[in-house]
């Protein structure tokens, strides 16, 4: 009987150490792979926020962390700083709407420092199918109807949706949600304008987890 529990306890071990080591190895060798999946899809949402043709840089490289309230909350969010010949164009800022209808939703804005946005994207929300998720580009256009748009102030009345007297469609039925992300992008549109002079000071990415 102990020869019997001795025999498998030595059998599951050796075929414990067996799969640890096989689960290693696929994760040395798949870990490259997935790193530059995911630097890769990074890159397509940055250019879909910031056209690559406005800068020459490689804007991952250049990605520093920021807190401010005008950017839904007092987390860290990730600034990617867009150049042309060195000078700053551009940034593609990590953003909250806070005031979403089922939670914050978690946004890219893209703009220059006049107040112009490039784009936004959605990257992570928990609104209504059907209704709030138009915001999400592979269901609706809706989220394009930034691109070129120029917010002149926080008391610009044309940035919101045209419920609230703006320019911007609301959704059938759901009015929470684009107003949550419109204001969200408003806000952080007119936030990137007082970025030039911090730029310089921003800490890196990385240096947040030290």
């Amino acid at each position: 009987m102990l020869d019997a529990i001795r025999k498998n306890g030595v059998t599951l071990a050796v075929f414990a150490a067996i799969t640890t080591g096989l689960t290693a190895v696929i994760n040395a060798v798949t870990k490259p792979t997935i790193t530059h999946q995911t630097a890769l899809q990074q890159k397509v949402l940055l250019d879909q926020v910031v056209p690559p043709e406005l800068y020459n840089n490689p804007i991952q490289d250049e990605c520093y962390v920021v807190t401010n309230p005008a950017l839904g909350n007092n987390s860290a969010h990730h600034l990617y700083v867009a150049r042309m010949n060195d000078k700053p164009v551009a940034v593609a800022l990590e953003t909250t709407a806070p005031d979403g209808y089922s939670g914050a939703i978690q946004m890219i804005v893209g703009a220059d420092f006049s107040g112009t946005v490039y784009g936004s994207r959605v990257v992570e929300h928990h609104e209504t199918p059907g209704l709030g998720d138009k915001i999400e580009l592979r269901i609706s256009d809706w989220i394009n109807s930034f691109n070129g748009k120029k917010v002149t102030g926080a008391s610009d009345t044309h940035f919101a949706v045209k419920k609230d007297g703006g320019d911007f469609d609301q959704f059938t039925g759901a009015t929470i949600t684009p107003r949550a992300v419109v204001n969200a992008v408003k806000r952080t549109a007119l936030y990137i304008e007082t970025l030039p002079g911090q730029l310089s000071s921003l800490p890196a990415c990385g240096d947040d987890a030290k």
